[in-house]
Parts: C-alpha cells; structure tokens; sequence
C-alpha cells in the first residue's frame, strides 16, 4: 500500500491547483460556475485573500507527487475589509456570471458559522479519490486543532468520512437551482 504522507505548505501555486483538480467535478463548484477554466484563479483568490493565515496549509504527498490539500483557519481569523476588497477583481475573473452564486454562497455560510471560537476546515480535496488521501488529511489536521472545528460539506459523498472524524451534520442547506451543502460541527 502506497503510504501518503502530510507536509506544511505556503506555496500558493500547488494549493489553487490541487484545490482545481480535486474540486472538478464538486457539486457546488459546478453550481457557482459550469466553466472549469476558471477554478485555480477562484481557488487562489480564495486562498490567498479569504484563507491566508500564519498557519500553513497542510500538503498530501502520494507515490511522489501531489495527492491532496486540506486548508484550515484558526480560531478568530477574520477576512479584512482590505483583503475582501482585494478579492473581488479575482472573483469576477474567475467567476463572470457566477459571481453572484459565489455572494451567496459567502453571505449564506458566513452567517451559519458557530459563535464561539472554533478551526474552520475551509476546503479538503483529494486529486485521487478513495485511497486515502482524506482520510490522512483529517487525522493530521485533527491531531493539530484544539477546540470545535467546523466545515460545510458540498458533497454528500463526503458526509461519512468526515463523521468519523467527530463531525456532525448541522443542517442540510438547498442551494437555490442546485446542490445541498452540510454544514457540519464538531465539539472540542
């Protein structure tokens, strides 16, 4: 068995493209925009002015190349007004006509995020589905936050593996014409 091995990373680049490749074919990333043309630069607008923190993002390795990446947030990070301001022109690019499925997305899920201080897992994806990969992803990220996390799930898919983690599904949230999401908590 091919062994997948987790490392820190602060390399824009591989993190908006993996976060690309593994959400492709994602319910939600299909709803927002049908044109996968533009998913790494929404990804690395995502990252880099909504996710950037001083905690690194965590980096799946598999059989020697890029298998996966998990992109968590510490408790009380905020989004400056600055950098939502910086974000924008990203958006448009990547998004055009799904710009405003994208506010929605963000208006809707900003106010469903708990209260209190909690690791909010804002993007895991796998390149290679069903080897592992996520699995490993949780265990590390896990093993590292003290406290609640929460997450929103755009995959029903995906719901068993991150209950095996302690998450619990909060609600079913129907996005208007499209896909449900799950927010989804889990207690410290």
């Amino acid at each position: 068995m091919v062994e997948t091995t987790i490392v820190p990373t602060r390399d824009l680049d591989v993190v908006s493209s993996l976060l690309a490749q593994a959400f492709a074919e994602d319910p939600v990333t299909r709803w927002v925009t049908s044109d996968p043309r533009g998913d790494v630069l929404m990804f690395r607008t995502l990252v880099r002015w909504a996710h950037h923190s001083d905690v690194a993002h965590d980096l799946a390795l598999r059989d020697g190349g890029f298998a996966g990446i998990a992109v968590w947030d510490p408790p009380g990070h905020r989004v400056s007004r600055t950098n939502q301001l910086r974000a924008i022109p990203g958006f448009v690019r990547a998004l055009r006509a799904g710009i405003r499925r994208g506010k929605y997305l963000e208006d809707t899920f900003s106010k469903l995020q708990p209260k209190e201080p909690h690791w909010y897992l804002a993007q895991l994806g796998a390149v290679e589905k069903g080897v592992g990969v996520g699995t490993a992803l949780l265990e590390a990220g896990v093993a590292r936050v003290e406290g609640p996390a929460y997450l929103e799930s755009s995959n029903e898919a995906n719901i068993p593996l991150y209950e095996r983690f302690g998450f619990e599904v909060v609600q079913e949230v129907r996005l208007p014409n499209g896909p449900s999401v799950w927010p989804m908590y889990r207690r410290g």
